[in-house]
């Protein structure tokens, strides 16, 4: 049972228990002791095992009002919850403080998509070495289908691409296997690098897409490929495989605005999900009107 009154002595024995006892991270003790400062802090001279809900609750309307952003907030509470939870074991407390207590909300971060322009800027650059007739097929494949990185790295010569169809059969989250359209554009680059991944992979290897040793290339280098890429064809700014599947969601739905479609291709398996990117596309037309509309131009 602890019985120490002093409160930062309380707290020196938790953060050495999560060394010891449940053999945490240095790094994960050190944000630990920085939150747990903070409510020392905050809750001045007033012991920590006398706080109530309401103290909890307007320290935290501190910290926000402070500056400290959501995502920071809701990890010092968790901090704060901890604590008291293991004080509460120890007999120290009855009640834990933090329960209820929320955090603010966090705002919802947008995708990051390309426009239509800079996606064509970049599909269009010429490839004429076997790397990057393959980089090409797999940027297209991203853009034309709206994959996963993790499902172009899994796709196999001999079971995932239908080439007469204009298909791609995929495996998702949850195991969950879908088959997506690919555009033209997409299978002539994809037929241009199989026409050579022979020169580049190794006999028995099943993947579609190698790297340099002729086995199934990796998610790293495909990023790291795609960030050259958008960099040789001045672009201007990091590109990103999920930058691509956010392009493809955002351009289809402005087109066509069939957000079930669009949640069809991309595998989500809720639509709640694939409503963000009605955001990207209100966006988009936000800046029509700003830039259109008699009234909305500023003088």
């Amino acid at each position: 049972m602890v019985t120490m009154t002093d409160s930062a002595a309380s707290v020196t024995e938790f953060l050495a228990q999560l060394g010891h006892q449940r053999q945490a991270s240095v790094h994960t003790i050190d944000a630990y002791g920085r939150d747990l400062r903070k409510l020392l802090q905050l809750a001045n001279t007033l012991p920590l095992t006398q706080l109530q809900n309401q103290q909890i609750s307007r320290f935290i309307m501190q910290l926000h009002g402070g500056g400290l952003a959501p995502r920071s907030i809701a990890r010092t509470l968790s901090s704060w919850r901890a604590y008291y939870r293991w004080l509460a074991q120890h007999g120290a407390i009855s009640i834990n403080p933090c329960d209820g207590v929320r955090t603010p909300k966090q705002p919802q971060l947008l995708p990051r998509a390309l426009t239509p322009n800079q996606t064509q800027a970049l599909l269009d650059a010429p490839a004429d070495e076997l790397p990057e007739l393959r980089d090409k097929a797999m940027f297209e494949l991203f853009y034309s289908s709206g994959l996963r990185l993790s499902e172009l790295v899994s796709l196999d010569i001999d079971s995932n691409i239908d080439l007469r169809e204009g298909e791609v059969r995929v495996t998702g989250k949850r195991s969950k296997t879908r088959v997506v359209p690919v555009g033209s554009k997409a299978l002539d680059a994809i037929k241009s690098w199989l026409a050579r991944r022979a020169e580049m992979a190794d006999q028995d290897e099943r993947a579609v897409f190698v790297g340099p040793r002729g086995r199934r290339i990796t998610p790293r280098a495909i990023e790291l490929r795609l960030a050259r890429w958008a960099k040789l064809n001045g672009l201007g700014l990091h590109v990103t495989p999920h930058m691509l599947r956010h392009s493809f969601a955002s351009h289809v739905l402005q087109s066509s605005g069939d957000l079930r479609a669009v949640q069809e291709m991309l595998g989500h398996a809720n639509i709640s999900t694939t409503q963000i990117y009605t955001h990207l596309d209100f966006q988009h037309l936000a800046k029509v009107y700003d830039s259109a509309h008699p009234r909305a131009k500023r003088k």
